[in-house]
């Protein structure tokens, strides 16, 4: 991502259609989704290389929050709508930003309407000990903060990012050179 703006409150970023990226994928480097969710914490994960599919997208970490905000828009730049991303905070790591995903997000519409998304895989990880039901519904506390948040019409949400544009003259950006491109696979679930 590109760095669009990195302040006290909140880190935001630019990810660019077709930029590379390593996302979760099955062992075997099928999609994750391609197997029932309660296949999906027991098969194992790896990494795999890949191309952000469709337009850009723009996130906001705020500094702390257990969650991030990706603004999502069609190809004319209709705003679709905030993706919630459940998710530890953002720590640095030299030159790298850190964090794990918690499987619940939610999706927030322009009419500010809250819909809350994968809540049968956050039950399918706690079945298969990726996370316990505390930890489950610690991230459930999270989303309910966030739909508090959206309900008061505060940051991030009331920030304007909608509105936002990338410099057209921004070039795609590439994947660090000391990332394996192989999958790798990590003990998430075996």
């Amino acid at each position: 991502m590109r760095a669009v703006r990195d302040e006290a409150d909140a880190l935001v970023g630019w990810l660019a259609p077709n930029t590379p990226v390593l996302r979760p994928v099955l062992p075997d480097g099928r999609e994750l989704r391609s197997v029932p969710a309660h296949e999906m914490f027991r098969s194992g994960q790896a990494l795999g290389r890949s191309q952000w599919r469709g337009n850009g997208i723009l996130k906001v970490a705020p500094t702390g929050a257990p969650w991030s905000v990706m603004l999502f828009w069609e190809g004319d730049w209709t705003f679709r709508g905030w993706y919630v991303n459940l998710e530890d905070p953002h720590e640095r790591d030299g030159g790298s930003i850190v964090t794990q995903d918690r499987v619940l997000d939610l999706w927030i519409t322009p009419d500010r309407s809250v819909h809350w998304k994968d809540l049968v895989e956050l039950e399918a990880a706690v079945e298969a000990g990726r996370w316990s039901a505390r930890d489950a519904e610690r991230f459930r506390a999270d989303a309910r903060d966030v739909e508090a948040i959206v309900s008061r019409w505060e940051p991030p949400f009331a920030d304007g990012w909608e509105h936002w544009r990338p410099d057209p003259s921004w070039a795609v950006p590439d994947l660090p050179a000391d990332l394996a491109w192989d999958y790798e696979v990590d003990p998430i679930g075996g």
